[in-house]
């Protein structure tokens, strides 16, 4: 029966009528029981190629094949069955060999004539399907980089990220093998692979077998890809296709990752060992984006490596030179402490013995000694040594001339340090640092440290005993000038106890016939007043004395000069050895003063000068040696006398302290027309020393009379002071009101 001609139903017979049908854009179809088309509307065609009326009463299983018919009558026998409509996903091709992927729905369908049949609605899902793939591939792609990129953020291990990346790429392109290939000098090669675990054993793929795909760098510098979806057919040389085929590679794609300008990472290579491969579009697309970020972590795995280096390159460099300063801290102490005990002595054994001792304890060396040199014998003499273990070398001698390589080199102020090369026969072998103690004036010795034979000084510790040598060499000179200056004093309070002894004798000597020659001109004296009236004769001036009142006024002037310079002497031994007793009485200065300076106001006007007395009212009663007070005031006077050109003027005032008045008063004494040279300020109040050329009347003198001054005043419990500016000179006396031994 099915292999009798059916025919088309008519209009009539169909509901709704065919014209409605073929209006429809979706395929429409009637199929009765037996499986063949009854009915096709104009939709059909363009899926099924043919003219409808050559497809209406063939079975469906002739056009679509066993399998789609099989599932379009599973389903039509569910929907008569059942009397609900079913829906069948099948996929087909059209005339031009594209597939589409059909959901049937059948219906049960009764014709106006009462037949039975099944209407067949064909919906195309292809472009839905496609949107779909489209999606879940993206959404995989997605996946894909964002666990790479998760992974990025918690990694810093380029190994871990490499193996990762491969790992997750075969997975999202179920390939057979991804595999990373490094251009790090430091590993070049593959450094990451994954393999499906279906793959054979005997593909594995070592480093070596895929060195040929890196022959063209600069392509891949270029950012261009390696894509080949069958190496069977590719254009390839044939070494090229060779080594592929050695490899057990089929299909190939290699993405470049590149940083910045040429900077070549490596390649992600995806290959295909069972099966050609056409690789999409969207899969290139993909691999590339995984290079990108690959390329990025790469580059920020390596600066991180970097940064790291550089902060353990650091810390080591800190920790360095934190030893360092450590150390510099440690010897800059052993320095102060050696510097402080040298300095604070001026005996040439304590100061060498303290450098070697501190020296050897800081630095921890086995020994050191140190020697001074007699240049003139050309000798070097050890005078010190610390050491725990070898036996002393303590005062011996070595010639200079001997050992030339070692004394030229620390004669010329150079520092050495060197090994034995044979083995000495007490130390064995050692090396040994030799440093001169030399100053501005020459090399006075050197200091040897002695250590194990490796045992090389750095050079802070080399500047450190420079620095203790020439600590030591200043010590040295400065003991053996303080030696010096030692003997000098010592020999200089000798003669000045000879000189004193001398003055004092001369003095105690001089002053017994001086003291009869005063007699005998006093008695010459009278007789020649009673014989030729000599005081009458001495009264006259100088141009009408006679012989005699002029030789017998030399002679009287000369006694009295000469009586006292011997008083001085005297008095000056007894204020150095403090034998001059003082003998405190109250003085009313204003009233004292007043009668005792007229006889210097005669001699000044008679020198054509002018003295002139000015004292403070109320001035207080001091107490004092009135002897000692008039001896001084009189000196100054005599002085400024005699120091003070004619015309000009001499001024002693009197008024109580400025700062202190209960307790001074000052006596200052100015004349004009006179000025003390700066050079000689400072030496005016030495024993005999006068001024030169500065007595305007040729009178001469000791030079004992300031130095006298000087002392009494200091004895009185005073101070004197000189100043000398604007063409005058000033003395201050500031004498205290009450006695020193009573204030």
């Amino acid at each position: 029966m099915s292999n009798l001609p059916v025919a088309p139903l008519s209009a009539e017979s169909v509901s709704p009528p065919a014209k409605e049908l073929d209006a429809i854009a979706t395929p429409v179809w009637l199929i009765d029981q037996q499986h063949r088309w009854r009915f096709l509307n104009r939709a059909s065609t363009v899926l099924l190629g043919d003219s409808l009326a050559a497809l209406v009463g063939q079975p469906l299983v002739e056009i679509l094949g066993p399998t789609v018919a099989q599932d379009i009558a599973t389903a039509g026998q569910q929907a008569l069955a059942s009397g609900q409509g079913q829906t069948q996903t099948v996929t087909m091709s059209d005339p031009a060999g594209e597939s589409h992927h059909l959901a049937v729905t059948i219906h049960p369908f009764l014709t106006t004539g009462g037949e039975a049949l099944l209407m067949a609605t064909l919906q195309d899902m292809t472009p839905l399907q496609e949107v779909e793939q489209t999606l879940q591939r993206q959404s995989e792609r997605e996946r894909l980089l964002g666990a790479i990129a998760q992974h990025l953020l918690q990694s810093i291990n380029s190994e871990d990220l490499l193996q990762t990346t491969v790992n997750e790429v075969r997975r999202f392109l179920r390939i057979d093998r991804v595999l990373f290939y490094s251009f790090d000098p430091d590993y070049n090669g593959v450094v990451a692979e994954s393999a499906s675990d279906t793959l054979p054993t005997e593909q594995t793929t070592d480093q070596a077998d895929l060195s040929f795909m890196t022959a063209d760098l600069m392509r891949y510098r270029q950012g261009e890809m390696e894509v080949i979806d069958d190496i069977a057919t590719a254009d390839l040389p044939p070494a090229y296709r060779e080594r592929f085929a050695q490899a057990q590679i089929q299909a190939c794609l290699s993405v470049p990752i590149v940083q910045g300008e040429e900077a070549l990472y490596g390649l992600v290579c995806a290959l295909n060992c069972s099966s050609p491969r056409p690789w999409a579009s969207w899969e290139i697309e993909t691999l590339r984006e995984v290079a990108t970020q690959v390329g990025g972590a790469i580059k920020q795995a390596r600066l991180y490596h970097q940064v790291q280096q550089l902060n353990t390159d650091l810390e080591r460099q800190v920790t360095q030179r934190t030893e360092q300063l450590q150390t510099a801290l440690e010897f800059e102490a052993t320095l102060k402490r050696i510097t402080d005990r040298v300095r604070d002595s001026l005996d040439v054994n304590q100061i060498m013995l303290t450098a070697v001792k501190e020296l050897t304890e800081a630095l921890d060396v086995k020994g050191s000694n140190t020697s001074l040199y007699d240049l003139e014998q050309g000798t070097s003499t050890i005078y010190y040594e610390y050491n725990s273990s070898s036996p002393s070398y303590q005062g011996r001698v070595a010639l200079m001339e001997a050992f030339p390589e070692v004394y030229h080199q620390l004669l010329d102020g150079q520092y050495f340090q060197f090994c034995s090369v044979e083995p000495n026969p007490v130390r064995g072998y050692v090396a040994m640092l030799a440093c001169p103690i030399v100053d501005d004036r020459g090399v006075l010795g050197d200091l040897w440290l002695i250590n194990g034979r490796d045992y090389g000084f750095n050079d802070i510790e080399i500047r450190l005993v420079q620095q203790v040598a020439n600590q030591c060499a200043i010590a040295i000179r400065q003991a053996r000038l303080y030696q010096a200056a030692q003997s000098q004093v010592a020999e200089l309070e000798r003669l000045n106890t000879l000189k004193d002894d001398f003055l004092s004798t001369v003095s105690h000597e001089l002053r017994t016939p001086v003291t009869s020659m005063r007699v005998a001109l006093q008695l010459l004296g009278a007789t020649l007043n009673q014989e030729f009236d000599l005081t009458a004769d001495l009264h006259k001036p100088k141009e009408e004395q006679s012989r005699i009142g002029r030789y017998y006024n030399i002679l009287q002037e000369e006694c009295e000069r000469e009586i006292s310079l011997i008083n001085d002497l005297l008095d000056l031994q007894r204020l150095d050895v403090g034998n001059h007793p003082l003998q405190p009485e109250p003085i009313l200065l204003d009233t004292w003063l007043t009668g005792w300076i007229d006889s210097f106001v005669t001699r000044a006007r008679s020198r054509n000068q002018t003295l002139t007395l000015a004292t403070a009212s109320a001035l207080p009663v001091i107490y004092s040696d009135l002897a000692s007070l008039e001896r001084v005031l009189a000196e100054l006077l005599n002085n400024a006398c005699k120091y003070t050109p004619p015309g000009e003027h001499i001024h002693l005032t009197v008024h109580p302290h400025a700062t202190q008045p209960q307790d001074y008063v000052c006596l200052v004494l100015t004349n004009t027309g006179v000025m003390i040279p700066a050079a000689e300020m400072t030496r005016i109040f030495d024993k005999f020393y006068r001024v030169p050329s500065a007595d305007p009347w040729k009178q001469g003198g000791t030079g004992l009379g300031l130095a006298l001054v000087k002392k009494l005043i200091l004895h009185l419990g005073g101070d004197i002071e000189v100043t000398s500016d604007s063409n005058q000179t000033c003395f201050t006396i500031m004498l205290p009101i009450q006695p020193a031994l009573t204030r």
